[in-house]
């Protein structure tokens, strides 16, 4: 007796339905790098990435995010000022992460990346155990080894290598220092303390590789990068958030005329008045003095002391020497009427000796330092206190 022709399709149709149900878990995620505009707050100023797993195996795209900190960590500020900070990877759904770049007003796009089957399942793979509690803890670095370098280095090593050669021997000519006080500039504060207190190791050119410290400059290198096969790299962008806050700052040239020109009217006016009005100047000079010891120690400790490597051997310690708390006393005696010791004077010699010092190195470039609006203002009033007070004067009241 034959079967009913409906009674023998019935496997066929469970077989092929069972096929288009796994073919999901079958199919290879999609890859998407995360680029977040800047903020206010000044940790968010230099922008933020992440990498996106679309993965059809699952209900929803997950954002791993290398950026997670916790202000109330026990330890986290003396860890932060000896510049060993410890970050996260936190794996989250993607609308999760996003509510908070909608809420602060930060615009958000993604770039989709043609990676083949194999290097985005492992790269989706390494996330999720890198994500695991046990491994999402790594040791921060502003510039070496942050949010975007981790992005960066993930996809250079899905890639086999291949976006390392790619961006290594390239560059724009853009340093640590350059980039920092660019993104920066919104804040004075923030703008001020880069300027002055990073050392020459900011001011070496930067390969295309190194400036991915930057979120954004990552994003433009993804847009010129190749695939192993030779085709783009980003095979399209999509904007996810607007950014409702100003736009990115834009490079600008050191104000070193224009800080020059301020110091050099500056000393002259020191020096014009200091002989009319000594005890004036010498009050001047006593607040001078104590920030010049104030930032000359501080600059010391960071170099000496914690693992902030950017601020190492900074030039402008010449010009904010430390030893400038030795001529507090004397600066305080002149305020008050009163002659300084010739060992004072001495001293005053060796402080500004030492500033003068910082202008050869500067020209010659020896460990070369990007600090000349630093001396342009602050040594004409080194020399004007010291043309003022090292000739010795006779003991007795200062009018």
């Amino acid at each position: 007796m034959r079967k009913p022709l409906c009674a023998g399709l019935v496997p066929w149709l469970l077989l092929i339905t069972l096929l288009f149900a796994a073919l999901p878990s079958l199919a290879a995620p999609r890859i998407g790098v995360m680029t977040m505009q800047p903020g206010e707050v000044f940790w968010e100023r230099f922008g933020h990435d992440a990498i996106v797993v679309d993965d059809p195996a699952r209900s929803a795209p997950i954002s791993y995010n290398f950026g997670f900190f916790d202000l109330e960590e026990e330890g986290f500020v003396g860890r932060f000022v000896r510049g060993e900070m410890e970050y996260a990877l936190v794996a989250l759904p993607l609308s999760q992460d996003l509510e908070m770049y909608r809420q602060e007003g930060r615009g958000v796009s993604v770039q989709w990346l043609d990676l083949t089957p194999e290097q985005a399942e492992s790269l989706a793979q390494q996330l999720e155990h890198n994500a695991r509690p046990e491994n999402a803890r790594y040791r921060y670095d502003y510039f070496r080894d942050n949010c975007a370098t981790r992005v960066r280095d993930a996809l250079d090593r899905a890639l086999g290598g291949a976006l390392g050669q790619q961006l290594a021997s390239r560059s724009q000519g853009n340093t640590y220092r350059s980039e920092a006080t660019r993104l920066s500039r919104p804040a004075p504060w923030m703008w001020l303390g880069f300027e002055f207190g990073l050392g020459p190791n900011a001011d070496r050119p930067l390969s295309r590789w190194e400036e991915a410290f930057i979120p954004m400059r990552l994003a433009d290198s993804l847009r010129e990068a190749r695939t192993t096969g030779g085709t783009p790299l980003v095979i399209g962008e999509e904007v996810l958030l607007p950014h409702r806050l100003a736009a990115e700052p834009q490079a600008r040239a050191q104000p070193t005329v224009a800080w020059t020109l301020a110091g050099i009217v500056l000393g002259i006016a020191l020096w014009f008045i200091g002989r009319r009005r000594p005890r004036i100047i010498a009050g001047v000079a006593l607040g001078f003095w104590l920030l010049c010891g104030v930032l000359g120690t501080l600059m010391l400790f960071l170099w000496l002391d914690t693992s902030h490597w950017a601020a190492w051997r900074n030039h402008n310690l010449l010009l904010v020497n430390p030893l400038a708390w030795l001529l507090l006393p004397g600066a305080w005696a002149m305020s008050r009427g009163r002659s300084p010791s010739q060992t004072w004077r001495w001293i005053l010699i060796v402080v500004t000796s030492l500033a003068v010092l910082a202008l050869p190195l500067s020209w010659v470039g020896i460990d070369a330092q990007f600090n000349t609006m630093w001396l342009g203002l602050l040594l004409p009033v080194h020399l004007a206190f010291a043309v003022l007070w090292v000739r010795k004067q006779p003991s007795g009241i200062i009018n």
